[in-house]
Formats: C-alpha cells, sequence, structure tokens
C-alpha cells in the first residue's frame, strides 16, 4: 500500500506529526508524548489520509524511540501489513502506553484514544 508524501501527512487531531518512512510504514510523531497520542495519530492517518477501513490493524514496527524523519526525541512506527511487523511482544500487549514492537490494535480502537482526556485512562 503505498502511501501520500510527507506534505499530506499532518494528522489533524492534536497536530500529531505522521510521516512515511517507506511504502509499508509511517512514523508518528506527537507534539507532547503519552501512548494514547501515537495511537491517536496513527489512527487518524490510516483511516483519513491512507483511506484504510475502520477494521484495518495496526502494528507497531518499531517501539517507542528517536524520529527518523525529524529531530524529535520521541515518535513510534506503525504499519497497516502484518508481515512488516514485530512479533508481539513477550506476554502478549501490556497497555497503550508501552508502545512495544509487535502491539497491534483496530484503527477503530486505535482512533477512539483521540478522545481520552489528556492525563487520564
Amino acid at each position: 500500500m503505498t502511501q501520500p508524501g510527507s506534505s499530506d501527512a499532518n494528522a489533524s487531531r492534536h497536530n500529531i506529526r505522521v510521516n512515511p518512512v517507506s511504502d509499508s510504514i509511517f512514523e508518528v510523531i506527537p507534539g507532547t508524548g503519552n501512548g494514547y497520542l501515537f495511537w491517536c495519530g496513527a489512527a487518524d492517518y490510516a483511516h483519513r489520509v491512507i483511506g484504510v477501513p475502520w477494521n484495518a490493524r495496526l502494528h507497531i514496527s518499531r517501539g517507542l524511540g528517536p524520529s527518523e524523519t525529524t529531530m524529535r526525541r520521541s515518535a513510534v512506527q506503525f504499519t497497516l501489513d502484518a508481515n512488516q511487523a514485530a512479533a508481539p511482544p513477550a506476554g502478549g500487549y501490556g497497555s497503550v502506553n508501552s508502545l512495544q514492537a509487535g502491539d497491534t490494535m483496530s484503527v477503530q480502537r486505535a482512533f477512539d484514544y483521540c478522545f481520552v482526556p489528556f492525563g487520564r485512562p
């Protein structure tokens, strides 16, 4: 699945930046960080910009770390291609804030995090 260029890649909710890393991987870079914003940005970008359906799956291909596309310290890389996803973490999904390679959820569930009040689960 080809992704739009980075000029189209600013997710509208909470001013979260999303940049393509490759044809199948995109990087989410919020201005401030908590797990909710990473998932929110990935879901908004996947649905609104790429046009995937709500039931598509987001996968973390690279967990929390420095951005490859900006100078920011905190970014997470996502993919919609299960073949590009990392293996699930040992012990399964931890929490929305774990941001580990292999974590996965539906676009709809991740988009719901766009409406979580800051500082609250």
